[in-house]
């Protein structure tokens, strides 16, 4: 493979600064789809969704839908109720967070912890990893193929259900204003002795 995991996820504006695992390049693939994102349904669809679920439909809860459809910033509850209160003022953020619980456990969105800080909101539902800037904390999705190929150390007997990476370091926007930040994290060599 031509180039290191900075140059593959630097093709989209991301400089990682940190990982905590051990990647082997020439078994892994790295890539970040820019500008894709599996859409969300509708917001009509949700709703004959939520009604087919017997879920109460309201206009607070269509209000959220119209937010998420094609939402590719993974916010969290209280950006979304922010967002939500400016265009109808007395939503409550429980129904924020009910709405948001339902989506989930409906398949249509993922929960994502990205380490410090709430938890996002994730409409795209394929399986992805995440990059998240140290600087502004905008999160995008990743792509790792063969991940089979990923040799983890210390697991003794652990049997993985499901594996999520975070790469943590500074997105194309940050590194543009702080171009020192883009020289730390383009220096940092990929081993497991490294941690965030």
């Amino acid at each position: 493979m031509a180039g290191g995991i900075d140059d593959i996820l630097g093709t989209c504006g991301y400089r990682p600064a940190a990982r905590t695992i051990v990647l082997y390049l020439h078994k892994l693939l790295i890539s970040m789809r820019c500008n894709t994102l599996p859409v969300m349904r509708s917001p009509a669809e949700l709703t004959e969704a939520f009604r087919r679920q017997n879920l109460k439909v309201t206009p607070q809860r269509q209000l959220l839908f119209r937010l998420l459809h094609a939402n590719a910033a993974h916010p969290s509850a209280e950006v979304l109720y922010a967002q939500a209160s400016e265009l109808m003022p007395g939503i409550s953020l429980r129904t924020i967070y009910q709405t948001l619980n339902d989506l989930a456990a409906m398949g249509e969105l993922q929960q994502v912890s990205v380490g410090s800080g709430p938890t996002r909101f994730d409409p795209n539902t394929d399986v992805h990893h995440h990059a998240v800037c140290d600087q502004c904390g905008e999160v995008a999705d990743v792509y790792v193929t063969n991940l089979a190929a990923l040799e983890v150390e210390g697991l003794q007997g652990f049997r993985p259900r499901s594996t999520r990476l975070v790469f943590s370091g500074t997105c194309q926007r940050c590194a543009a204003v702080s171009p020192s930040a883009t020289a730390r994290s383009s220096n940092v060599p990929i081993n497991k002795e490294q941690s965030p």
